[in-house]
């Protein structure tokens, strides 16, 4: 892999070393430059070219969104990683980047300066993002740059259509890019939807809150950030809050949720793996499983189980993602059902709820024809 050039943006001198060091630490990584401000971060954009941004989303003369702005409209892929406080007023604003465009964030930690630990955790936070947001960038330049011509490419079941029970809850596990991709698939969703939706979203306490919070402004289910002992109800939605897992607990209409403080699993927590199971245990083969975009494999051991017992699995398709990484990982270990666009996945569900016995009306799906 041809080195990664980063250029950090953040008006905190000590926080720009921090994350030179962290990042040239890397030998995969180079820091090609550093910039105090936005106006300085987009002249250094123009003269360093380099192949993802850290943004820091408070800061003087130009702030992290209006330059964030401003990147979109002119380097439209470059991939950007926006840093921000864990506080509301950091998380509302990280939320709103997302919204506008950035391709994923990172907390600032407070004392940057003296802990070892805090930098160890941006270290494990960052290094990852950064390579994978890199790698799916220069795929899709690449993909954009050939001048050959392809055929169109059919996704076909990777099941035979089946008659299968009828679903009695949506689970859905997302990371990398699923703020906006939870938005899309809930809108297409019906206010008097038939299921309890229960959902995993990679995110820190406080984000999550304000989540579900914006998800039900844009929406017609309610969303709530999940807590313990919360019912569940059809046509309602619960997210995991951030640094708890999300279980189903009881059976018949007893079953609630369960919050708590175990392990993290694929180095998270919330963990997508968990609540997959405990829907399993809770409803047998009566799941339906939807995972978005994310990088990483968390949901595919889950994803596994839910197989086992009959449920059902959608997952969002490369081409849509940010990162192909949990929808890719099931795609690729042949248990999907569906691999679909995110415009399609809402509407993909409703058909599958109206018709409840699973007969497989929806056999196979055209991609675009790519370049």
């Amino acid at each position: 892999m041809t080195r990664v050039r980063v250029l950090v943006v953040d008006d905190a001198v000590v926080f720009r070393r921090v994350l030179s060091d962290v990042l040239g630490s890397d030998p995969e990584i180079e820091v090609v430059g550093t910039a105090q401000n936005g106006q300085i971060g987009l002249a250094r954009i123009e003269q360093l070219q380099p192949d993802l941004v850290t943004l820091d989303v408070e800061m003087p003369v130009m702030d992290g969104l209006e330059t964030l702005r401003e990147i979109r409209k002119r380097w439209p892929r470059l991939p950007v990683v926006m840093f921000s406080t864990l506080t509301s007023r950091g998380a509302e604003a990280t939320l709103d980047a997302i919204a506008l465009g950035a391709s994923d964030y990172a907390a600032k930690p407070n004392g940057m300066g003296s802990s070892t630990e805090a930098i160890e955790r941006v270290r494990a936070e960052l290094l990852p993002k950064v390579k994978a947001l890199v790698l799916r960038a220069r795929a899709t330049q690449a993909r954009v740059s050939t001048t050959v011509p392809t055929a169109p490419k059919l996704l076909s079941l990777l099941r035979p259509p089946l008659t299968r029970e009828a679903p009695r809850i949506l689970a859905i596990g997302s990371s990398t890019g699923g703020p906006n991709a939870l938005a899309d698939v809930l809108r297409a969703l019906p206010k008097d939807f038939a299921l309890p939706v229960v959902i995993t979203q990679h995110m820190p306490p406080v984000f999550t809150r304000l989540l579900a919070e914006r998800l039900t402004r844009v929406t017609t289910l309610p969303v709530a950030e999940a807590t313990d002992g919360a019912a569940l109800r059809p046509g309602q939605a619960l997210i995991a809050p951030g640094d708890r897992h999300m279980t189903i607990a009881g059976r018949g209409p007893a079953r609630c949720v369960r919050l708590d403080d175990g392990p993290p699993e694929n180095f998270c927590r919330p963990s997508v793996d968990v609540m997959f199971r405990s829907c399993v245990d809770a409803y047998g083969g009566h799941v339906f499983a939807v995972v978005l975009t994310g990088m990483g494999q968390d949901g595919l051991r889950g994803a596994e189980k839910i197989r086992q017992a009959g449920g059902e699995i959608y997952v969002q398709d490369e081409e849509t993602s940010v990162v192909w990484g949990m929808p890719g990982s099931i795609a690729s270990a042949g248990l999907a059902d569906r691999v679909l666009p995110l415009a399609e996945i809402g509407a993909a569900i409703v058909r599958r709820m109206n018709d409840p016995r699973g007969r497989g009306t929806e056999s196979t799906h055209r991609e675009a024809a790519r370049p």
